[in-house]
């Protein structure tokens, strides 16, 4: 069976980057006769809103694209992200993090460090939270929680390889070029790497279809996958769609918004042609 999925989330409208990603899962489903899911990442609280999950329903509709109910939202899975951060916090993987984004960027930019390097995150986390030890005793609450890295790859079974074209070609050292993710944020219950990693197992998700921006966080999502005994899907990562500068579509450019190529008179087969599919 292949199953995959599109989460967008509803804090903007879709643009021609998300109409891509969508039409190129629901396409890939269709022509193995699967199931194409559509879910809502809307644990983002502060930047959620109704009127823009509404707008995503219509502009999918609108492009053709179908998917089965119910539609799996985030915000109702928040005692499904906690218990999975409690298996690992008891597994002694976990470790509370105070640090702000600037107090992470200074302390990477700090003269004895050299220039800060970067991962699927951002600033590659110096560690400064990071204990010695476990921390023990009950997980705390309303706190951000990062993953230890190096610990965790210190526990697998087996090693986690990179893979370029198709093949293993040595160890990763998520370590040095991933640092330590944050699994839980204090405003929000869980980061998209826990969540998106639970969603796609609890869903049965086969095939992963999703951005080359977030090809580098494939490795943490495979790793947790490991600690957390799910299993790993196919993961496919298509080419971005850019604007005229060869910048990425953001949800701020309004001006490549699928409705104001709806309201302009566009059909779907024209955004099927302005996308390349």
């Amino acid at each position: 069976m292949f199953i995959t999925r599109f989460a967008p989330s509803p804090t903007g409208p879709l643009h021609l980057g998300h109409a891509f990603s969508a039409m190129l899962a629901h396409d890939m489903a269709r022509a193995e006769n699967g199931t194409f899911l559509l879910r809502i990442d809307d644990l983002d609280h502060s930047r959620s809103r109704p009127e823009w999950e509404a707008q995503i329903y219509d502009d999918l509709t609108w492009l053709g694209l179908s998917w089965p109910s119910p539609i799996l939202r985030q915000s109702t899975r928040l005692p499904r992200y906690r218990a999975a951060l409690k298996t690992l916090w008891d597994q002694g993987f976990l470790y509370p993090c105070s640090c702000s984004r600037s107090d992470i960027r200074a302390a990477a930019s700090a003269p004895q460090e050299g220039a800060p390097l970067h991962g699927p995150d951002g600033v590659i986390y110096p560690g400064t939270c990071r204990p010695t030890t476990p921390p023990t005793g009950p997980m705390p609450q309303d706190t951000a929680l990062r993953l230890d890295i190096a610990r965790a790859c210190e526990m697998l079974s087996k090693p986690l390889f990179c893979i370029e074209k198709g093949e293993a070609v040595a160890p990763c050292h998520l370590a040095e070029t991933v640092g330590d993710a944050v699994l839980a944020r204090r405003d929000m219950g869980a980061s998209y790497h826990l969540s998106v990693v639970l969603d796609d197992a609890d869903q049965h998700v086969t095939h992963v279809i999703r951005g080359e921006d977030l090809q580098d966080a494939t490795q943490i999502h495979v790793l947790l996958q490991r600690l957390l005994g799910l299993p790993t899907p196919a993961y496919h990562h298509h080419r971005l769609i850019r604007d005229d500068h060869g910048k990425r579509l953001a949800k701020r450019d309004d001006a490549r918004a699928i409705a104001t190529y709806r309201a302009e008179g566009a059909s779907p087969q024209d955004i099927r042609k302005l996308i390349g599919l």
